[in-house]
């Protein structure tokens, strides 16, 4: 009797879908981001200099 075990089903089955095509509405560029933050940064500087 100890040979017989029941295992059970897993419910998904470890597969998990998730949409790739996904596109968003507001894209923006990497450079748009970076630049952006090297702004924020100068505007700081200057802030704290002046």
């Amino acid at each position: 009797m100890a040979d017989e075990k029941i295992s059970m089903p897993s419910s998904q089955g470890g597969l998990v879908r998730y949409y790739s095509e996904y596109k968003s509405k507001i894209q923006i560029k990497p450079i748009h981001v970076v630049a952006l933050a090297i702004g924020i940064v100068v505007f700081e500087l200057m802030l704290r200099i002046l």
